[in-house]
């Protein structure tokens, strides 16, 4: 049987205490901090990362200036600081990641 104490259980309802409604939807693009939200369609661009990482991406944008570099003549090559920087940064990444692999087989 029901107590009698509710009967002396009344329900007040203080401000902003009343029913609520929550979308529960799955949204899992907070997981992946890759895009920033004013990158352009966070969608595309999330379709377009399980397709190549940024990483894949420029690899192999930098991989291709280097082999066209290589077929300019000698003198511009010299003279091109860009190209000497690119060439720097590109072994620089090649270290890391042969680091890497190195300590992930040990």
């Amino acid at each position: 049987m029901f107590p009698w104490f509710w009967l002396w259980a009344p329900q007040l309802q203080l401000p902003f205490s009343g029913d609520v409604t929550q979308d529960i939807e799955p949204r899992l693009d907070v997981f992946f901090r890759g895009i920033k939200p004013g990158a352009g369609d966070a969608r595309i661009e999330a379709l377009a990362f399980d397709v190549a990482s940024y990483g894949d991406q420029l690899g192999v944008i930098t991989q291709l200036l280097l082999d066209w570099a290589e077929r300019l003549p000698a003198e511009v090559q010299v003279a091109s600081r860009p190209l000497e920087e690119l060439r720097a940064i590109h072994a620089a990444i090649q270290a890391i990641k042969d680091v890497e692999r190195l300590r992930r087989r040990a």
